[in-house]
């Protein structure tokens, strides 16, 4: 073994990985603030801003809350897509209700109702798991979208059937209709997904997130050590719905600006889930990769022709972007199963012993 005594190094192998990871990972994480706070705000374009950077953090808090339940706790789910549209209506409709009250208060309180939702659909989680619970989900995702379809009073009987946002202030500025720039949009939604992620990277450090990763380990050894898989299953699809259930209205009043029931169906859901994947189970971080490969990255490949002078039939260039994506997603997989996350992590590991490799 190989050692420096000098800087962050100390004397063990653990005791280095265990200190040097921390100044460096907060300049990262400052690093990064700084980019999101001030560099993309002053360069980056409204369409850059609407098309890239929003529903990028929408979708990054809909992986996080996927995430808590699928990688921390092992409890597969495809009612994701619904969960988020239960956000969004109760949004819509106490909106409608409390038209004076903030705007922000509602997209965060629109949570719990989803966080309701998730905890009765969850109930099935403490008889079976597997396959078997992917199914139960899977009807929680048609039994809610159908809701959505024949309760009128939940979009105020428009003729419709959407729900659409209307004007609103929030401090002094307008922060979603027609008249809230994306700038605005932008850092509001920021703001929220930052706060909400520093919730859950220090939830899944403590007690409860142990008790969620004891059950997804070993759900009988976990309940012999004096674990409730109630409470642990429970509030795993409570706080995982919760998430979902803010990041779906803010899709619709920061982003969207209207929706129907198709912007909640099975397939957001399944893109949700593959964002998780790909990113990587059971890390924060690879909800943020997950997402930015799946909303990024597309949009990015439909501009490069452009960017470069290159004229491309948008209809192939649709196709073109398919193939893309989906080779990507094949290869990340196979070179590493365990997802983006992991990737960056191995990648952290060699810069972190270059040029002093340990033996």
């Amino acid at each position: 073994m190989f050692y420096r005594e000098t800087g962050q190094f100390k004397t063990t192998y653990e005791a280095d990985s265990a200190i040097f990871p921390i100044l460096q990972d907060r300049i990262g994480i400052a690093l990064m603030l700084a980019v999101a706070f001030v560099v993309i705000p002053l360069t980056g374009s409204d369409f850059f801003l609407n098309t890239m950077m929003i529903p990028f953090l929408i979708f990054a808090l809909a992986a996080i809350g996927l995430n808590i339940l699928t990688g921390y706790t092992g409890q597969i789910s495809l009612g994701s897509g619904a969960f988020m549209g239960v956000g969004a209506y109760s949004c819509y409709k106490m909106a409608s209700l409390f038209p004076d009250m903030n705007l922000i208060v509602l997209v965060l309180f629109s949570g719990f109702f989803s966080a309701a939702a998730g905890m009765i659909f969850g109930l099935p989680s403490l008889r079976i798991k597997g396959f078997y619970l992917v199914v139960t989900t899977l009807a929680a995702q048609f039994f809610l979208t159908w809701a959505f379809i024949r309760v009128a009073w939940l979009y105020n009987y428009n003729d419709s059937g959407a729900i659409d946002t209307l004007p609103r202030k929030a401090f002094g500025l307008w922060i979603s209709g027609a008249e809230a720039s994306p700038v605005t949009r932008y850092f509001v939604v920021l703001c929220i997904v930052i706060a909400m992620t520093w919730f859950a990277s220090n939830l899944v450090r403590g007690r409860i997130g142990r008790s969620w990763m004891m059950i997804r380990d070993m759900d009988i050894a976990a309940e012999l050590m004096g674990v409730r898989p109630l409470y642990a299953k429970i509030s795993a699809f409570a706080v995982s719905s919760f998430y979902c259930g803010v990041a779906g209205s803010m899709m619709v009043f920061f982003w969207l600006g209207s929706a129907e029931v198709e912007s909640f169906d099975e397939n957001q859901s399944f893109l949700i889930l593959f964002m998780v994947i790909l990113g990587g189970l059971g890390s924060i971080m690879g909800s943020y990769m997950g997402a930015a490969f799946i909303v990024v990255l597309p949009v990015a490949l439909r501009a490069a022709p452009e960017f470069f002078g290159i004229t491309v039939n948008p209809t192939n260039m649709e196709h073109y972007t398919i193939m893309i994506i989906g080779a990507l997603i094949i290869f990340f997989l196979i070179v590493e199963p365990h997802g983006l996350a992991r990737l960056w992590q191995i990648a952290k590991e060699k810069l972190r012993t270059w040029p002093f490799p340990y033996a």
